[in-house]
């Protein structure tokens, strides 16, 4: 058996999954009414089930998503939620709290969300052997570190591919409930990490002003799609239920025919796609033409490059070229014949912020701005508003998939008969009663026959052969052979669904031991039945999550891999033949009446952020 390795794309709405669907994915994430981690990206329960038909349709599927921590009060309603998941056909949940594993659920299976801050093997092996299915990885990691992760824990692997990384450990971050009690757990993130700050150093000396210094790339590692499958990886997710269609279908069919180049050539042995159906563009995919902040391949490789993003937290887009000059009411811009009316261009102006423009006109390699800004000459011009690009991809037709089939069409006593295979085996048959009449020229009309049962239009459907065996040139009036072809792809479509086999898992409670036995609040327990959970499993001390207990001005708000001395050059240990002058510690991050220390935890090469009120022992460094 080949193993299946599937794109997983974000759908923020049904009309997103579906687009994620016809543009190539094998899986779609959605919300639900409640308990996901973008509040503002929730669906009815018709609307899930109505992506859940479309999905099965081409043999994908759906996991959705209950990944926020619960409160005691919440408890009985989200397991009932669970069970209308369930009865609609919904794949899999994607949870982050541990009560739900003690509740009375049905048969479905469940993936640990990344917010369950998964990147310790035996932590890992844990949730396998309690029960969840598949586990999404922690952005954090490296190959290395993926691959002891499989041999270890021998669990489904899921692991982000493209879109907006979190600057925390997913899960760990309480910057948003410490300065105004909107919780990152809760759904409701107030993204501190890309707002603007001071960096000011241990003799309160300003080093560098209102600069993004927590905002980071977005990631892009569909280059090591071949490395990643091999170290374990199962599956590749998109970042973005907050996202448009446009993102969505230009990630989807980009990583698509990246992953189906590997599966079709060098993984062709050990490898296979995950659903059904083939897809065509009318757009050639490219992630930079859509949101992005400019690319990182974060950690997947080890530390080696800067992964800030400290201009601005918007999107950057496609670099264009370099502005050559103004002259009068218009820029002249490298490369400027690409830019079309309607764009939107982006630059860093003299101050060092994100500054942009609209293109109210482009000719003659002549750029007309809605607003004619000073700009000087040199400045690198982004794109990050491709009028054109968009047009194209918005339409519903840019992305079709089909499902292949061969079409029979044979005679019997009665009349006629219509089979179709397609290309999974399932066959519908269908009979037409009607008198056998020769043609009137007594010449064959199987042409004329095979271009109407081509004509598949908006089924989801592809006629690739088409076969007619008749004993004698037989006459058949077009409407019956319209209504044949029509019939024959309706049941197929019932068939399809009928014959689509969900995986389902029994949790069965288990009480193998917790590799901890004391969890601090980063461990999000927020509830009584989560905290009965770790106690079954040998945990004696648990402390309550930071939402309920965290103490104001003196917390640590955020643990992360992320470097300020590193990207400022002034890493001890990985940029040691070039740091100079050491830093004054401690640095502090000010924002208006926001201020917080920095702590360096060097062995694990972790940053962490502190409230201002915090007191902590700076470490030396003594890794010369």
């Amino acid at each position: 058996m080949k193993k299946k390795i599937e794109i997983l794309a974000p759908a923020k709405d049904l009309i997103g999954g579906m687009a994620a669907i016809n543009s190539g994915a094998d899986a779609v994430y959605i919300g639900a009414p409640q308990f996901g981690a973008r509040s503002n990206a929730n669906n009815s329960i018709e609307d899930v089930a109505a992506l859940v038909q479309y999905a099965h349709l081409f043999n994908a599927q759906v996991f959705v998503v209950m990944n926020t921590i619960l409160y005691d009060n919440e408890l009985e309603t989200c397991r009932s939620m669970i069970w209308e998941l369930y009865d609609i056909g919904v794949d899999a949940l994607i949870i982050q709290d541990m009560a739900i594993m003690e509740m009375d659920l049905p048969p479905i299976v469940l993936h640990a969300s990344t917010q369950a801050n998964n990147r310790d093997a035996d932590k890992i092996k844990f949730l396998k052997d309690a029960g969840i299915k598949r586990v999404v990885l922690a952005r954090e990691l490296n190959l290395h570190q993926i691959k002891t992760i499989y041999d270890e824990a021998d669990v489904e692997l899921e692991f982000f591919v493209t879109g907006a990384l979190c600057v925390s450990f997913s899960g760990n971050c309480y910057m948003s409930v410490a300065n105004g009690e909107r919780s990152a757990n809760r759904g409701s993130c107030a993204q501190n990490c890309r707002l603007p700050y001071n960096l000011i150093d241990g003799n309160g000396e300003t080093l560098i002003k209102n600069s993004h210094l927590l905002s980071i790339k977005d990631l892009d590692i569909s280059e090591q799609i071949p490395n990643l499958i091999e170290a374990g990886i199962v599956s590749f997710k998109i970042e973005g239920r907050l996202k448009d269609v446009v993102y969505v279908k230009n990630n989807v069919s980009y990583l698509r025919q990246k992953l189906d180049s590997y599966l079709e050539g060098p993984g062709s042995e050990k490898y296979t796609k995950a659903s059904s159906g083939t897809c065509t563009y009318t757009f050639d995919s490219s992630l930079n033409r859509t949101f992005n902040r400019g690319y990182t391949d974060y950690f997947v490789n080890e530390r080696h490059s800067s992964i800030g993003s400290w201009e601005s937290p918007k999107s950057k887009g496609q670099y264009i070229g370099k502005l050559i000059r103004t002259i009068g009411n218009a820029y002249e811009i490298e490369n400027g014949e690409f830019l079309n009316n309607g764009d939107g261009l982006c630059f860093i102006n003299e101050n060092n912020e994100a500054d942009g423009i609209y293109v109210n006109k482009a000719e003659n390699g002549k750029i007309y701005p809605n607003v004619l800004k000073e700009i000087k000459d040199g400045t690198f011009i982004y794109r990050n508003n491709d009028a054109a690009f968009i047009k194209i991809v918005e339409r519903e037709d840019s992305a079709v998939r089909k499902i292949s089939t061969t079409l029979l069409l044979t005679e019997n006593e009665t009349g006629f008969e219509l089979i179709a295979t397609d290309e999974d085996g399932n066959v519908s048959i269908v009979n037409l009663e009607h008198t056998k009449e020769q043609t009137k020229t007594g010449e064959s009309i199987e042409e004329n026959i095979k271009t109407q049962l081509a004509k598949t239009g908006f089924t989801p459907y592809i006629a690739n052969e088409i076969n007619i065996m008749f004993s004698q040139n037989w006459f058949l009036p077009i409407s019956k052979i319209n209504e044949m072809r029509r019939t024959v792809y309706d049941q197929l479509t019932e068939i399809r669904l009928k014959n689509y086999k969900r995986e389902e898992h029994q949790l069965v409670k288990t009480s193998h031991p917790y590799p901890e036995t004391k969890l601090d609040f980063m461990y999000n327990v927020s509830n009584k039945t989560a905290r009965k959970f770790y106690e079954r499993h040998g945990v004696t001390e648990i402390e309550k999550a930071f939402e309920l207990q965290w103490d104001p001005g003196k917390s640590r708000v955020m643990t992360t891999k992320y470097c300020i001395k590193y990207e400022l050059k002034k890493c001890p240990i990985h940029q040691k033949d070039i740091v100079g002058v050491k830093v004054k510690e401690p640095l502090v991050l000010k924002q208006g009446e926001l201020e917080y220390k920095l702590k360096f935890n060097c062995k694990p090469c972790e940053m962490e952020i502190w409230e201002k009120d915090a007191e902590f022992e700076i470490e030396e460094d003594h890794f010369h």
